[in-house]
């Protein structure tokens, strides 16, 4: 298998980049181990293609490969807190880190459904515009108009679970997850209710 980067995704900035994420030390994705980490530690929940039947667990195909990284570094760490994905982190290399990372942003994501399609106006006007009333800022401003995500700096969010993105928000408005740069997301999330939360969810989860 042979891994594939566009010009802003060379193994020297993906490197560069981990370690300015405050993930484990820079290192090269190894093309040849990557399939098989990921079979025995990642494609039982979130599919060898990364695309995960299980909605609590994210889709990772064409996933950010820094975003991947840092957070398996942060699980493994424990600044990101889950008992699962510490177990799983627990014995991965900052090589396999990379490695993993370099290998879901080469594999094709399965376009997403919204289920409840009452919510998707008000998803949609949040993650285009914001909310003005709250200064909540848009979403598309960081993970771009289409949800593909700016590399090295915000992951993708088009066609993810709305359950996983739905968890995630409310982790960071109560602080329970606490590993953005910034605080960012917690003091977006902080602002936001849980209707809000669950529109932007559907928007995103239908979003290609």
């Amino acid at each position: 298998m042979r891994l594939r980067y566009p010009a802003a995704l060379t193994i020297a900035s993906l490197s560069a980049a981990t370690c300015a994420w405050g993930a484990e030390p820079a290192a090269k994705p190894d093309a040849g181990r990557a399939p098989q980490v990921v079979t025995q530690v990642c494609a039982g929940c979130h599919g060898a293609d990364g695309n995960s039947a299980i909605a609590v667990n994210p889709n990772l195909a064409r996933q950010i490969p820094e975003y991947i990284a840092k957070q398996l570094a942060n699980f493994k760490s424990g600044e990101r807190a889950n008992a699962v994905m510490t177990g799983m982190a627990a014995t991965l290399s900052p090589e396999d880190m990379v490695s993993i990372g370099a290998y879901y942003w080469n594999q094709t994501p399965k376009p997403g459904v919204a289920a409840n399609k009452d919510l998707v106006l008000l998803g949609e006007s949040i993650y285009r515009g914001g909310i003005g009333r709250t200064a909540v800022p848009a979403c598309s401003g960081c993970h771009s108009p289409d949800g593909a995500g700016i590399p090295k700096q915000y992951p993708r969010l088009a066609g993810q679970h709305a359950e996983y993105s739905v968890a995630q928000l409310k982790a960071w408005r109560s602080g329970e997850r606490a590993n953005d740069p910034n605080k960012m997301m917690r003091m977006i999330a902080a602002k936001m209710s849980d209707r809000e939360i669950q529109a932007v969810a559907e928007f995103i989860a239908g979003l290609r």
